[in-house]
C-alpha cells in the first residue's frame, strides 16, 4: 500500500521521510495556505526532502487554466501528481494531462459515479473523503468499498486513495477494503507506529536486560 503524509509542514515531512516508509507528500490549497512562504517555494522545499511523489492541487477554474497551472508546477517537481477537484472542467483537464503522461488525482470524490468518470478520463488516483462523508451521516468506508468493487469488476487500473482519514483505525479499515493508497496527517502516521503494549514490552525487555547485566557483572567480580 502506498503511504502519503498530508501536510506542507517541513519539519513533519523531514521526520516522516526519515522513517523510510513514505511514498510521498500530498498537499491542497488549505494546507499550503498555512505556510508563510509562496507555494512554489514550499513545494520546491518539499521536493528536495521527499524521495517520492509530491501532490499539488490546482486552483484554476477552467480546464485550459488548470492545464497551464499544472504544467508550470511540474517544472519544479521530480515526481508530480496533479490533483484536480471533481467537476466537468477537471475531467477535461485530467484527460489532457493524462495524455501528456502526467499522473493525476481526482479529488473531492463523494460518489461511485464520480469515481467512474474520473477513471474513464485516465485519472491515476481517485480520492474518496472518508471523514468528511462520515460527517454528513453517510459511510465513507462504504463508499471506498463500492468504488474498489466497481474498479475490480471493470478491471480499472485507477487507484483508490483514502483521504480525510482521522485515526490509525481508518487506515486499517481502508486497507482491508482494497484501497491501494492512503494519505493522512502527521499525527495519524505517528499513531500507526505506537501501541501501549509495545511500550510495555520494550520497557520490560530493557529492565530484564539491565538486571541480567548487573547480575553478570557481580558474578565476574
Amino acid at each position: 500500500m502506498e503511504i502519503y503524509i498530508d501536510t506542507a509542514n517541513l519539519n513533519e515531512i523531514k521526520d516522516a521521510q526519515s522513517l523510510s516508509i513514505l511514498d510521498g507528500v500530498t498537499t491542497n490549497p488549505s494546507i499550503l495556505s498555512k505556510q508563510s512562504l509562496p507555494h512554489r517555494e514550499v513545494l520546491s522545499k518539499i521536493n528536495s526532502i521527499v524521495n517520492g511523489k509530491v501532490w499539488y492541487q490546482v486552483v484554476s477554474s477552467t480546464s485550459e487554466e488548470m492545464v497551464r497551472e499544472a504544467l508550470q508546477i511540474i517544472e519544479i517537481l521530480d515526481k508530480p501528481v496533479i490533483k484536480l477537484p471533481m467537476g466537468g472542467e477537471a475531467l477535461k483537464a485530467t484527460r489532457i494531462l493524462t495524455n501528456q503522461g502526467i499522473e493525476t488525482n481526482m479529488t473531492l470524490v463523494y460518489s461511485v459515479s464520480q469515481a467512474i468518470l474520473a477513471a474513464n478520463v485516465g485519472a491515476a488516483y481517485v480520492s474518496p473523503y472518508v471523514g468528511r462523508i462520515n460527517d454528513i451521516g453517510m459511510s465513507g468506508l462504504n463508499l471506498i468499498k463500492e468504488i474498489v468493487n466497481v474498479f475490480q469488476v471493470q478491471n480499472i487500473s485507477t487507484k483508490v486513495i483514502g483521504a480525510s482519514l482521522r485515526g490509525s483505525h481508518d487506515i486499517v479499515e481502508v486497507a482491508s477494503l482494497g484501497a491501494k493508497a492512503v494519505t493522512m496527517p502527521y499525527k495519524v502516521l505517528m499513531q500507526m507506529i505506537e501501541h501501549p503494549m509495545t511500550d510495555i514490552g520494550r520497557l520490560q525487555f530493557n529492565e530484564d536486560w539491565n538486571t541480567y547485566q548487573t547480575l553478570v557483572s557481580s558474578n565476574i567480580k
